[in-house]
Parts: structure tokens; sequence; C-alpha cells
């Protein structure tokens, strides 16, 4: 059951003495791999592929049909799992611009102080360096398939000699036989670079598959009708137009000979890391296959449909070559474990970051949240808690991870993470638990790469309804009916009702999330001056000396302005840092905080917000949105920071009279945020009267354009709440 708190509160139970009676967590973890390639999971093509050793985990444990991801992208899917929340609260929504904070609260630094040891080992892809964990070595970014680089915890790189997925493995191992403090549970994350793009497989695998032709998946060639999104025909992910001659289809160089069926521009970095051996091993296997092509293509043998059919053929096998890689390191663990008696008392979790498409809808990648992406596998071994063989219908999600493990550790879960245990799932697997999730929720933000919209969306048991708001295109898929998702239903009159429904689910789903453009993180680089500002303002908190932090928009900018004079006699002296923004929302201020304006040094003793009328004045966003905003921005100061006291301010008066309408909607929302305040962390002072004359109008000897104070106005600002500030940081 979830203890209602904010701030991360622990249960040691019973002190470290009890540490043994805790399982250990063998979290293996892989990049793009799709359930379809998974053999346990039935399709044909994974049947031409097996993965015995996964099948294993599945056959003397768990597999879990409905399992899916919140966001289908690498780094995103990575936050999810580790804060237990949707991406516009962690604040790593795409690969573009996103940094992962790891200030925040995170699974793994709460479950080291119930005494467990951490440790992770392989892939990351957060930018920042990884918190919560005793012991790390990581890829930088994607890592190499071969010859990889490892960035060690003194930020130094180390190169290993071999193939990724196995030196992975090694240094797991390594970890696990000689780093491990036994009389501690563990938690290891085995986190694997494979079978992410440009799947390069291992020297022993080049040639494997070599004499089998693969199943074609339905909807190779897609043509992307059926009454569905006509953003899908934008997408640049497709098998037939985007594959590069050297990075995906592995011909020497980055030169296409082919310009019509192959781009150019990218060659095949991993070949280049590779040392002589190696490149003979891969020109043996690869060259003969290269040069058939090329010569059938120049004499007509192959053309139109079937150089795409080819390029799946490469691309397929390539993709599972990959996977009998991991799916052998796999086994290497699993041995391990039997071998030292670890395995009576180790939970063993297999899935992904996400799944991927294997030519369906004629696409590689993922993104889309069709299910192919959208599906992550999870498979779990838990020897005395859950029966082997066991199959499971249980609508699960990454955002979920978190909250088990902690679960699972005895500590609890914080009541701000959007996940769930998944321990009562795991105890009876044939049915839902009791007041169980029946919909899931998906957001895809977009990124430059592959054109794919943003779109969100929700998933019940049957139907799935996708929004793409660029468009503002709804589609309605019955999976049941249409499982490979060719025809959306929601202009079908049999679905209104079916439609309406999922509509209501998916505005409840939003409600719950508080998902709105208020509380989506959203940064403004393309404005120079704003994207300078920000540059010197995060320059400026890597210093740290802070004591007074002010955040807000442009009237908060001010007081380096009309209020400079009033600044200096009041604040120059309390080491305070200036986060206002001219123009700023809700949104900006978010992804300001998370992207460098609060790093770990800066700990003030009070933060004073203002923020919210840019909402009302640019959007007239609505005011539980707006509130919203500010609720989460308060929020994540009370996650970095729960030392803090904050003074929340209401949103001043705008509008000359009265009954402006913009006046009356920062009243609404003001309303709404007084109710933030505790009184203990979080306090709540609204002096819009004192900038009013006595019939409530907005004089322009205080605020000229109704709206920003000139010095008069930062003068009454400063009176207002110096008892409290004062107060609140004993200076």
């Amino acid at each position: 059951m979830r203890i209602k708190i904010f701030a991360v509160a622990l249960i040691i139970s019973s002190g470290f003495s009890r540490a043994a009676e805790r399982p250990n967590i063998l979290f293996i973890f892989s990049d793009d791999h799709a359930e379809a390639a998974i053999s346990a999971y039935g399709s044909h093509l994974a049947k031409t592929a097996p993965t015995p050793n996964l099948d294993r985990i599945a056959k003397e444990g768990a597999i879990f049909h409905n399992s899916f991801c919140a966001n289908s992208i690498c780094g995103p899917s990575r936050a999810c799992i580790l804060t237990g929340l949707h991406s516009h609260t962690n604040g790593f929504l795409d690969n573009n611009n996103s940094r992962f904070d790891g200030t925040q609260t995170t699974f793994p630094q709460i479950i080291r102080k119930t005494g467990y040891q951490t440790a992770i080992v392989g892939k990351w892809h957060l930018v920042s360096n990884p918190t919560g964990f005793d012991y790390w070595e990581i890829l930088p970014g994607q890592g190499a398939y071969y010859n990889p680089d490892f960035i060690q915890m003194d930020n130094t790189r180390k190169r290993y000699e071999g193939y990724c997925t196995d030196i992975i493995t090694d240094r797991a191992l390594e970890w696990l036989k000689k780093q491990r403090d036994d009389s501690k549970p563990f938690l290891l994350m085995c986190q694997h670079k494979a079978p992410h793009r440009n799947w390069t497989p291992a020297p022993r695998h080049l040639t494997l598959f070599d004499d089998i032709q693969m199943p074609e998946p339905p909807g190779l060639f897609d043509d992307y009708g059926g009454n569905r999104s006509k953003t899908l025909k934008n997408h640049a992910m497709g098998i037939a137009s985007h594959m590069y001659w050297g990075h995906d289809m592995k011909f020497p160089g980055q030169q296409s000979l082919f310009p019509e069926h192959f781009l150019s521009g990218i060659a095949n970095r991993q070949y280049e890391r590779m040392n002589e051996r190696q490149k003979q091993q891969w020109d043996s296997a690869y060259t003969p296959k290269n040069n058939k092509l090329i010569a059938d293509i120049k004499s007509g043998k192959l053309k139109g449909k079937d150089i795409t059919k080819w390029k799946y053929q490469r691309y397929i096998k390539d993709y599972l070559r990959t996977i009998r890689a991991v799916d052998e390191n796999v086994g290497r663990m699993l041995k391990y474990l039997d071998d030292t008696g670890l395995a009576k008392n180790t939970i063993v979790i297999y899935s992904s970051d996400q799944g991927f498409y294997l030519g369906e809808h004629g696409w590689y990648d993922k993104r889309w949240m069709f299910e192919e992406s959208l599906a992550m596998p999870f498979l779990i071994r838990w020897p005395g808690t859950i029966p082997a063989g066991t199959e499971s219908e249980t609508l699960i999600q990454n955002i979920d991870y978190g909250p088990t493990f902690l679960d699972i550790a005895k500590a609890d879960i914080p009541s701000h993470m959007h996940g769930r245990s998944l321990l009562p799932a795991f105890k009876q697997p044939s049915r839902p638990p009791k007041n169980w999730r029946s919909s899931i929720y998906y957001a895809y933000y977009g990124e430059r790469t592959h054109q794919v919209a943003r779109h969100d969306g929700v998933r019940t048991g049957r139907h799935k309804l996708m929004f793409f708001p660029d468009t503002g295109e709804w589609n309605l898929f019955d999976l049941h009916k249409d499982p490979h998702e060719m025809q959306s239903v929601h202009a079908n009159p049999e679905y209104a009702s079916t439609l309406a429904e999922m509509q209501g689910i998916y505005t409840t789903q939003r409600n719950h999330f508080g998902v709105s453009d208020a509380t989506i993180p959203r940064a403004k680089m393309q404005q120079a001056w704003w994207k300078k500002r920000h540059q010197e303002k995060v320059k400026a908190a890597n210093k740290g000396n802070c004591d007074l932090l002010l955040i807000g928009d442009s009237i908060t900018h001010g007081w380096e302005n009309s209020g400079k004079e009033v600044f200096e006699e009041y604040y120059a002296g309390r080491n305070t840092l200036n986060l206002g923004f001219s123009g700023d929302r809700t949104q900006h201020v978010l992804w300001r905080l998370l992207n460098g304006e609060l790093p770990p040094q800066v700990k003030p003793k009070v933060a004073v917000i203002m923020i919210g009328t840019n909402n009302t004045g640019q959007a007239m966003q609505k005011a539980d949105e707006t509130a919203a905003g500010i609720k989460a921005i308060v929020e994540l100061l009370r996650d970095r920071r729960p030392e803090m006291k904050i003074l929340l301010l209401g949103i001043f008066p705008r509008g000359v009279q009265a009954h402006d309408p913009k006046r009356k909607l920062n009243e609404a929302i003001n309303a709404l945020v007084e109710k933030l305040a505790d009184q203990q962390h979080i306090h709540y002072l609204d002096i819009s009267k004192e900038f009013l004359s006595e019939d409530g109008a907005l004089p322009k000897s205080i605020m000229p354009d109704a709206l920003h104070p000139n010095a008069k106005g930062y003068r009454i600002w400063a009176g207002a709440v110096e008892e409290k500030i004062t107060a609140l940081g004993g200076w």
C-alpha cells in the first residue's frame, strides 16, 4: 500500500540485519528489442531465430503480454524507469534536447539507502552521470559495438577490445565476483547496447541465418491509408527509402552506388573501430553477399520491391544476429547465478527500453504508438514467489519498474511516482489485481530524428486512441479485429460510443498525470537572447553561493531593470540568483530548472516563485492547467531541495480594471495554487491589494502598462514580502 508522502521516506525494515532476507535483483535490459524477436512471445520470426536463454526466464517464471513503455525512445524510457514518472515530469522528453537531472528522486537512490548495493554496467544514454549507484561503468552515448569505450566513475574512459555485448556481461560478472559486498542484497542493472541500430553482429555470428529466408511481416509495403493520420507518410524511418548504404546496409564507404535505393552520407563507423583481424572476419562474411547484390541490381535481376525485400533481409538478419549475442550472454548470467547458488534468492528480469519495428508498416526504429514499439518485453523469474510458466495479461508499464523495485526492497514508494508496484500482479498473475489500471497513457514529444509527429494516446485491453496535436487528428484502433493497426475506425459510426469513451479515458489520464502545455517542459533556445540568458544563469548557478532564488517571468526579470535600485537595497547582500525570464510561462521555467539552472551546488534557503501571468496573457490557458504548471514547479523544487523554504506568490494583478478577463483568470489561478501551501515548507502570499487603488484599479503610477511594476512597484513588492522572506531565511 502506497504511503502518502511527498518527500522520500524510507523503511529500513528493522535495520540492515534483515538485508539478507530481501532478494537480489538482476535487471537485464537491452535496447530496441521487439517482442517479435523473443521466441517465448511466439512469433514466427522468433521461432526462426530462437532465444533459448530468454525463454528460460519465462519458462521458470512469468511472461507479461501487455507490457508497454510510456515514451518509445531510448533515453526517455530509461528516465521513466529510474523515476517512476512520465516524461513530462521527469524532464527527459527526447534524445535531442534533454539531460537527465540526477538530483531528482530515483529508485536507485532510495533502494541504496535501505541497504542494497547498487551497480549499473552498460548503456546509460542520459547525458549526465549516474546517481544512486555504488558502482557504475557506462557507454558514452549510444556506445560502440566493437572495441567499445566505457566511462569510468572518475570520468576517464577505458577501451576494451572485443564485442560490446560480451564485454558488458564480462564487466557485470566482474562486479558480482570481485566487488560485490556479500553481506548486502544487490541491485545490478546490466544494460546492453544491442540490438540498437546499426545492428552490428559479433564476429561469431556474421554468417548466422545466411541460409534462411526470414518471413516478411504484414504491412512491409504499407501505404498509410485506412483513414489513419496523414502524418504517417511524413516519416523518415522506412526500409524502402531511408536506409544508408554504409551505416545500415554494411557496404564499404558511405557513397551509395544506387542512390535511388540507398542513402549516402553515413559510413559504417563500427567497421572503422575494428582491428585488422576483426575486419578480415567481417570482409570474409559480407563481401561475397555485397558483391552479389551489386551484380544483381546492375544486371536488372533485382529491382523495385525486390530490392526493398533484400534490404529487409539484410536488416532483419543483422538485427537478429545481435540478439543472438544478447541471448547467449543472458545465459552466462543465469549460469553464474546457478553455479554460485545465488539463483535461489535473486529476481531476474529481462526487458528492453521499448519495442522496435521489424518491417511492420515498412519501418525500422520506434516512436510511433503502434504496438510494435509501444510494447516492451517483460520476463521475470522469482523463485518461490512466481510460479513457473506463468502468463499474464495485466497492463503494466515501465513507470512501474521503480516502484516495484522499491516494494521488493521494503522501501516506501514516494507518492509522487506515477507508476505502481507490480508485486500484486506477480502474486496473482492469472488476472489483474484488484483496483488495477484498465488503461495506460503514452506520449511522444517529437524529435528532429525520423520526422515522427508528436502524439499521445491511451490503450486499453482492446482499443487504442491516438491524438496528433499538430493536425488535430484522432485515430482509433480495434486491436481485436485489427491487430496490425491498418484501419482507424474513429470516423466509423459503429464506433462512435467507443470513440467517446476512449476520449474520456484520454482526458482522465491526462488530468491524472497533470499533462498540459503548462506542465510539459519547453525551451526557447531559438530566441538568441533567451538562450544567452539561460547560459549565463547556468554559469552563475554553477558557482553556487546562492541563498535566495527568484523564479519567474518578465516581472521577476525586471529586478535587473526597473527594480535594480530596490534589488540592491533588499537582495544584493543575500546571495540572490534571479531566474526571471521575460515572456516565460510555467513550462519554460520547468525546462530551465531541469536543464542546468538548479545544479547540485545551488542550495538556497528560500525560493520565491511568481509565475503564470504569461500562461494567461499569451494563451488564456485554463486556470486549472496553469495551476498544475505552478504545482509542477513547486513539486520539482520540493523534490530536489527538501530543506529549502518556498514562498509562492499569487500572480500579480493585470489589466487596469477589476473586471478585466485576464485579471479574473489570474485570480482563479491564485485560488487554486493557494492550496499548495502547507505552512511548513511551502508558504503562500498574495500581495495583489498592495498594488491596487481602493476601487480595484491598477494605477499607471505603479504599473504603467497594467502588468509590469515600475521602480515604485518594485519597492511595494519588496516591502510587502520582506517580513516573510526574513522569517523563512533566518536573516
